[in-house]
């Protein structure tokens, strides 16, 4: 699981998505289009350059869990990712993310 990023004692970001009532309104470094984004499919993770100089992440999995927050690992910066949960979910099935065996 993903760390708050807020140090309030939560034990996932996904609280932070609107059911967290005591959170602040997160500010994000900037919102990103998923199309904008490079994937990895060995680590079915996307990518997009932070001005760090490192990369903010965020894996095929979240995204389908519902996540939308990318984050860098070396600095605190967090960005903002916009997808339709329907063309990812196509793309999840055709990556082996979801399984469509039920």
């Amino acid at each position: 699981q993903l760390a708050c990023p807020l140090d309030l004692g939560c034990h996932s970001v996904k609280v932070h998505s609107g059911a967290c009532k005591l959170a602040p309104k997160m500010s994000y470094y900037d919102e990103v289009e998923i199309e904008d984004m490079e994937y990895n499919a060995d680590e079915k993770t996307y990518y997009f350059s932070c001005p760090c100089g490192d990369r903010f992440y965020i894996t095929l999995e979240e995204l389908l869990e519902g996540e939308d927050i990318a984050h860098c690992p070396s600095c605190s910066l967090i960005l903002r990712v916009i997808y339709s949960m329907d063309k990812l979910q196509d793309f999840g099935k055709s990556e082996g993310a979801i399984d469509v065996s039920a």
